[in-house]
């Protein structure tokens, strides 16, 4: 594989003391005001993710579970785990059904999602960020925590893209009467402009910057969360909440071209996944259209229920990624999720890559505390085997895939995406585009993104036309979407030039991504 002489590429660097790339300009901000005050990218990261709380508050929260990729310099890559965990260890018996949401993108595209008290997890937001703090961190939790509070206490203005968001999700967070009295105080789902605010939020996160995690998940706030869904038949219960870890884990690693690609290993699927599809696109030596598109089909059709179950066995990374199991997909033929994702790159090349889901909420908003509880036990893409299948106190899969370039041991960009499973397509062209394309961080975001699903290539415009010409002709169906949308994914990367020092990103305008120096 060809790589470009130099990264990123030329004149889209600025020497600052650090970057953050994110979903909303103040999130940005936030981790920005982080980095002048002297903390690193770690610390920026949590604030940021912190102040993503409110302010993009249909994507994430305190009930909600992500990920975290790290890189200090002179220190191996690690990987937090702080995803949802399978409830249940409490013996508690469900009594309430999966309540269907059809949300739909446009009059062509929609995708069925689950919400209600069957639908929570455990989250992990709190026991990740507090994790990554105290053990990568320069500053205390306590000071992290400001922005959020801020935000939560005062309210903010919904840009356009969280009012969508709000906007299709509105089945969900108008069906009980605490997520109505928060997402539609006025009698209709927040618009563009109008505040949010969420004074329990604000007080919650006081209580995590002062107690950590004991906070959410112990005393208090457990036994209101175990009532509030008890009583509404789920089965996520105090045992499920006492029990929960943030897991530190080896990432994996592919190599494309002179770089190496770091992402988010099993039991998650998404970065695995990506690692196929870069280590076939070396192999053709190749990035064109029907390229990626081929190595897309190949990841799909290897998504069976053996590959879940080798999600859980050793050495199965070894095995799939195998030099036999490449020749194997060389020789032969060839949805949205409420997430959020943010990266941040300080001047000393720390760099830390989050991404962030409450899925599409579960439309439990648990009184008094602050916690809108996610509905990962209600996404599809999430539970390939079936609903209620996991093991309680097991993860759930993820296709979350915050990600790290290195060249060298020097990280050279970090990035992910949102997008349920459009998140491996969109940050495999991204990283398509930043390394064997050379483009500059917010070139590569901006560029058309395709993705393969169900046997349709969807395509944004801008997509090489030829290539989806060719490919019709050849029978494949192409929808072709006539402009750019948040179905795609929202990635959000930030670079940093080992020979200048130099620090870019890239805000996905398909989520309101914003970048901020500091």
């Amino acid at each position: 594989m060809t790589s470009p002489s130099s990264f990123p590429s030329p004149g889209k660097g600025v020497n600052s003391r650090g970057v953050v790339a994110a979903g909303h300009p103040l999130t940005a901000e936030a981790g920005a005001e982080v980095l002048r005050a002297g903390g690193n990218a770690v610390d920026a990261a949590v604030a940021a993710t912190i102040a993503s709380f409110p302010l993009e508050s249909a994507l994430t929260g305190l009930g909600a579970g992500g990920f975290m990729m790290l890189k200090r310099p002179g220190e191996e890559a690690v990987l937090i785990d702080f995803f949802v965990a399978a409830p249940g260890m409490g013996g508690r018996e469900r009594s309430q059904e999966l309540l269907p949401a059809e949300v739909r993108f446009d009059e062509n595209t929609t995708q069925v999602f689950n919400f209600g008290a069957a639908s929570c997890g455990v989250p992990g937001t709190a026991a990740g960020l507090a994790l990554a703090a105290e053990r990568y961190g320069s500053m205390p939790i306590s000071d992290l925590t400001a922005a959020g509070i801020r935000w939560a206490r005062e309210g903010a203005p919904l840009n356009q893209q969280q009012a969508y968001v709000l906007s299709i999700l509105e089945p969900i967070y108008t069906a009980l009467p605490e997520a109505r009295a928060l997402f539609a105080p006025e009698g209709h789902i927040l618009r563009e402009g109008e505040l949010f605010r969420d004074p329990d939020l604000a007080d919650a996160l006081e209580r995590f910057g002062d107690e950590g995690p004991d906070s959410i998940y112990a005393g208090e706030t457990a036994a209101a969360i175990n009532e509030y869904v008890g009583v509404r038949g789920g089965i996520l219960g105090t045992e499920d909440l006492a029990a929960y870890e943030a897991i530190c884990r080896k990432p994996v690693e592919v190599r494309f071209g002179d770089y190496r690609i770091l992402t988010n290993p099993p039991p998650s699927s998404g970065g695995i996944l990506i690692g196929l599809c870069l280590a076939m696109l070396e192999g053709l030596d190749s990035t064109g259209t029907r390229d990626l598109v081929r190595a897309m089909g190949e990841a799909n059709g290897r998504r069976g229920a053996d590959f879940v179950a080798g999600l859980e066995r050793e050495g199965f990374v070894e095995e799939f990624l195998s030099e036999e199991a490449l020749e194997r997909a060389l020789g032969g033929d060839d949805r949205l999720g409420s997430t959020t994702h943010l990266s941040a790159m300080d001047s000393d090349g720390v760099c830390a890559s989050v991404t962030c889901s409450n899925g599409t909420g579960s439309g439990l908003v648990v009184p008094g505390t602050g916690v809108h509880l996610n509905n990962m036990l209600g996404e599809e893409d999430l539970n390939p085997l079936g609903f209620h299948m996991s093991t309680p106190g097991s993860r759930v899969t993820s296709m979350m895939s915050p990600t790290i370039v290195l060249k060298g041991d020097e990280v050279v960009a970090g990035l992910g995406s949102a997008g349920s499973n459009r998140i491996r397509s969109a940050v495999l062209q991204t990283t398509v585009n930043l390394l064997a394309k050379g483009m500059g961080p917010q070139e590569a975001v901006d560029a058309a993104r395709i993705h393969l699903e169900a046997g349709v290539l969807q395509a944004e415009p801008g997509a090489d036309e030829g290539a989806l010409a060719a490919l019709e002709a050849e029978g494949r169906k192409v929808f072709r979407w006539p402009e750019k949308n948040l179905y795609f994914g929202g990635v959000q990367v930030v670079t940093r030039d080992p020979a200048t020092a130099s620090l870019g990103g890239g805000g996905d305008p398909r989520r309101g991504g914003a970048v901020a120096h500091a």
